[in-house]
């Protein structure tokens, strides 16, 4: 089992930055690629970006390119979200993910770990 704990969420004026962090349990973190994933109320859970295992592969939603970074420190068993040029659109509730093995890395289902989630509240 693999437990996984958000933080770094708030309260931020819009082109601000935010840096999330993700805080892994239970494997080795290095075996398992990471996303993360926003819900904004009233909508359905969007992937956001991804991250492989071994942090040479990346991935990000057309919404967030060139503004969102993710990375992953295997010795410390966290992964992490910088986000900058904050805009309203981006607050959410952010869930970082993590899936074990190959494949699909954009969809819900594709995630085998979620943790509960962090606010992110960014204001005009």
């Amino acid at each position: 089992q693999v437990q996984l704990v958000e933080s770094g969420g708030g309260l931020v004026q819009a082109g601000g930055s935010l840096r999330l962090s993700c805080a892994a349990s239970g494997r080795t973190f290095s075996s398992l690629a990471m996303g993360w994933f926003r819900q904004a109320p009233g909508r359905e859970r969007e992937f956001v970006a991804f991250i492989s295992g071994s942090g040479t592969a990346t991935q990000y939603a057309d919404s967030v390119n060139g503004r969102f970074t993710i990375s992953r420190d295997n010795a410390k068993n966290t992964g992490s979200l910088q986000m900058n040029t904050l805009k309203p659109e981006d607050t959410a509730v952010y869930y970082c993910a993590a899936k074990i093995g190959l494949g699909r890395i954009t969809g819900e289902r594709d995630y085998n770990y979620w943790g509960q989630g962090t606010q992110v509240t960014v204001s005009s």
